[in-house]
């Protein structure tokens, strides 16, 4: 297993693990930052004296107990469906790509493409907030028109690793994919 650290289109520092399971099985998991204690608290700390002047002001202990339960949901909630600690890809030549999302609370959301269904992966670029951004996708190919396109999956959603790790990724699947329009089919 092989990590190396890049950085996000943000510029946090992110992880990238390889792990190759045979020559047409790949793992590729991006690593994105933890939750820190410090923002944690700190965003806690706000929130509860904000709520605590409220209660200086109107004189009403609810402005508190409120305050204390909708940082607390507020905090699961975050946890469980929108902090996501690893993104995972893993390629396999002869079956699909899985792509997985595990979440600071110890979920994970599962995706399957079968191999008969995907077209190609490409690096794609997108404007955001006056900056151009690049991003991995999976071109799913349309059951109808062989040559046109059903879907367009974006991976790593979460994490946004810059081009050069992107770049990295792409080259690992691209040996898959190859391997397998190289190798005939069998019925």
């Amino acid at each position: 297993m092989e990590e190396r650290w890049y950085r996000s289109a943000s510029g946090a520092r992110i992880a990238l693990r390889r792990r190759q399971h045979s020559a047409s099985c790949r793992e590729l998991a991006v690593r994105c930052p933890r939750l820190r204690l410090r923002s944690l608290s700190a965003t806690t700390s706000a929130a509860w004296l904000a709520a605590y002047g409220l209660f200086v002001l109107t004189e009403n202990s609810m402005v508190l107990s409120a305050a204390i339960i909708i940082t607390l949901v507020g905090l699961i909630v975050y946890l469980h469906f929108v902090k996501i600690d690893q993104e995972s890809l893993l390629v396999i030549g002869s079956l699909g790509i899985q792509v997985t999302s595990s979440y600071a609370s110890g979920k994970e959301s599962t995706t399957f493409i079968e191999m008969s269904q995907v077209k190609d992966v490409v690096i794609n670029e997108a404007i955001h907030m006056q900056k151009v951004i690049y991003y991995l996708c999976i071109l799913l190919q349309d059951p109808g028109d062989p040559q046109g396109l059903s879907e367009v999956v974006p991976l790593f959603q979460s994490s946004k690793p810059r081009l050069d790790c992107l770049i990295e990724v792409y080259k690992s699947c691209q040996e898959i994919l190859e391997q397998r329009k190289t190798v005939p089919q069998s019925s």
